[in-house]
């Protein structure tokens, strides 16, 4: 089914240029899928007056800037259920925005042993105008769409998409998909684990390779308080290199999401 227009999210800014993308957009809106899709980390753009953080494209590029795979996977995925997506535009190492306002670790310093000296030396206004200008839109805009879902009366399942690299600090990771769940209802998370865990060669992570904890907040934040039904996946990061790949996997969480929503229903 063709997407409905994109809606661009733009507050004014302090850092962001006026011919700079929006922190936020929003993929076929207003679409009636019960699962609202979110990205926190699908872009790795950065502001122009930051001078790339520093970085070299290669630092730009590579999982400490982003989560790859995630933008086209979730955009195959709004299409293929004709789903909202909600997705960052700027990077996470400009600012995490699955991370608490003004969590230290919500600008880091050094990430997976690179560092990024325009981070260490940022002073506390810089953070805040950061967090004004890119993680306060892309939250408020989730927070926005999920009211609006519940003023009218359509089902909401909270659906967060992540990445992973297949290695870490000289660690191989034998994951393949996990699902990340806490607090708050998390029956349908554990059916979609159950739906992953079906197949051994996947190696399915029940809170692998990272928990659902305090330093998450998307979900936590959103999710717990309504008791809305949720899952964060994360997908390994060589199995969305390619197109084949990112088709192959909105198979896959297509299935798991239905399969998970009927189980959910039966509860």
């Amino acid at each position: 089914m063709q997407n409905r227009p994109t809606a661009a999210v733009s507050p004014v800014s302090p850092i962001l240029a006026a011919d700079e993308p929006p922190p936020v957009n929003v993929l076929n809106p207003g679409a009636p899928s019960p699962f609202l899709l979110i990205g926190d980390h699908a872009g790795n753009r950065i502001p122009r007056e930051m001078a790339e953080l520093g970085l070299d494209e290669a630092e730009r590029t590579r999982h400490i800037a982003w989560d790859i795979g995630i933008a086209a996977l979730g955009t195959a995925l709004s299409a293929r259920l004709d789903a909202t997506f909600i997705h960052q535009t700027y990077s996470r190492l400009v600012i995490d925005c699955n991370r608490r306002p003004g969590a230290p670790d919500s600008i880091p310093p050094v990430s997976d042993g690179t560092a990024i000296a325009a981070n260490a030396s940022l002073d506390e206004a810089g953070a805040a105008a950061r967090a004004t200008a890119i993680q306060a839109p892309y939250q408020a805009a989730i927070g926005a769409d999920i009211q609006r879902r519940l003023d009218a009366g359509q089902e909401t399942i909270l659906i967060a998409l992540h990445s992973f690299t297949p290695s870490m600090r000289g660690i191989d990771r034998p994951w393949k998909v996990g699902i990340l769940h806490d607090a708050g209802d998390n029956r349908f998370a554990r059916a979609m684990l159950a739906f992953f865990a079906r197949d051994p060669e996947l190696v399915a992570g029940d809170n692998e390779p990272y928990a659902m904890d305090t330093i998450d907040f998307t979900i936590p934040f959103h999710a717990y308080p309504r008791r809305l039904p949720y899952a964060e996946i994360e997908i390994r990061q060589d199995l969305l290199a390619d197109a084949t790949g990112v088709a192959a996997w909105c198979d896959r969480v297509e299935q798991a999401l239905n399969f998970a929503y009927r189980e959910y229903a039966s509860l």
